[in-house]
């Protein structure tokens, strides 16, 4: 992606002008109500910069899978409600952004004021990224802000096309990722480390090839690990594998040896009979895993070198967990590297970057999510950009930005 047009919002006189922010506010919801308020709480202090220089705010989201069609379950309503308790003060709602009413609503709105619409995914049109839809939506603004980096990687009305019919900027959360990734990524300080964890090779074929040509160590993770080691002739007993990826394995590995990038492999395992929390467990070398065993962790020598190679690195990049983190005792070598990671980060030692559902989850259950340098908490978008795809709604904002010098 070209990027050298994405501009931030901060540097934008927005006084008295309404400001459409697409934001991701899908937070999970237990009994109607937020179980989980990190998504809303990340966005606030965008909107509440925006508010406080004069603008008329007016925020754009989706909210689970409604595939087109109208579910009071789905509505936004708690959300903005949740807002308002954030904020300090009322969220308007709009009940379709398409309608006259919400046009009146976003007509009425005062410097400071802040509203919401409804569920985007509400109307098809959203996601078949609808110009008509999205010339609705852009009606009700004058400004266009894209925040929403989690949802940057399909081309919908709300990220894709609304770019080319208002002048579109970058918010503070979307311009944080970005300077993040591209600074692990693009620019970064070497050498760099990347672990990449994970059930399945099958899925992460694109970010190992991706990520072979881009760091100077690759460490290698989770189940994962165990199709790494079949491959190579060891024995991982009962493991998770996928021994039908042998080839595929293999010419990474290769591709790796030409890129002088050094592949760090599992040197001893935490190994069970049984998959359940607190089964009996033992550490064996990789070597010497039991034909009716499972390796469900990464041992403790597994831990000090990885650490090790994080000492001689200057920037990591996180993607998955080493081992079944879930489940006690199999996160613990997870949460040590994690820790390590994170003391190394606070004493200016290493420039850390991470993101993905189950990569936040373990470092929240770490206890170091904060210590990192960047923790992303999109999913789809963080892989996409570490295979090296263009994101549409990233490269849409940027094509703006190049239009309106």
């Amino acid at each position: 992606m070209n990027l050298d047009g994405l501009k931030s919002i901060a540097d934008v006189d927005v006084s008295g002008k309404r400001v459409l922010i697409r934001t991701d506010l899908n937070v999970p919801m237990q009994g109607g109500a937020i179980s989980d308020a990190t998504r809303l709480e990340r966005v606030v202090p965008g909107i509440r910069a925006l508010l406080g220089k004069g603008a008329k705010v007016i925020v754009l989201s989706h909210f689970g899978r409604p595939k087109g069609s109208v579910k009071p379950e789905l509505s936004l309503r708690p959300v903005a409600e949740a807002m308002a308790g954030l904020i300090g003060k009322p969220v308007a709602f709009a009940g379709d952004g398409t309608s006259d009413a919400a046009a009146g609503m976003a007509a009425a709105l005062n410097p400071g004021d802040v509203m919401m619409v409804e569920n985007l995914r509400f109307n098809p049109g959203e996601e078949a990224n609808d110009k008509d839809f999205a010339a609705a939506l852009a009606k009700l603004g004058e400004l266009y802000v894209g925040d929403a980096f989690s949802c940057s990687h399909r081309a919908h009305a709300s990220t894709e096309a609304i770019t080319h019919l208002l002048p579109s900027y970058a918010g503070a959360l979307m311009m944080e990722e970005v300077n993040a990734l591209r600074s692990a990524l693009d620019n970064p300080k070497r050498p760099v480390a990347a672990v990449v964890g994970g059930a399945k090779v099958s899925t992460k074929i694109p970010v190992l090839t991706s990520m072979v040509a881009k760091v100077d160590r690759l460490i290698i993770g989770g189940g994962m690990a165990n199709t790494f080691l079949q491959a190579q002739g060891r024995n991982v007993g009962t493991s998770l594998s996928e021994p039908d990826f042998k080839d595929t394995v293999l010419e990474i590995i290769a591709a790796a040896e030409a890129a002088d990038c050094e592949i760090v492999l599992p040197v001893d395992a935490v190994v069970a009979r049984e998959f359940k929390a607190g089964a009996a467990n033992e550490v064996v070398a990789v070597d010497g895993v039991p034909n009716d065993a499972m390796i469900l962790d990464v041992g403790p020598k597994s831990v000090a070198h990885l650490s090790e190679v994080l000492a001689g690195c200057k920037t990591l990049l996180w993607n998955g967990p080493l081992g079944a983190f879930e489940i006690a005792p199999f996160g613990d070598g997870t949460f040590a590297l994690a820790r390590e990671a994170a003391a190394m980060t606070g004493a200016g030692k290493l420039m850390s970057v991470a993101g993905g559902g189950d990569t936040v989850a373990a470092l929240n259950a770490a206890g170091v999510t904060g210590e990192f340098s960047y923790v992303s908490s999109a999913g789809g978008a963080f892989l996409e950009w570490l295979e090296g795809r263009e994101l549409p709604g990233v490269a849409a904002l940027a094509a703006a930005g190049l239009r309106q010098v």
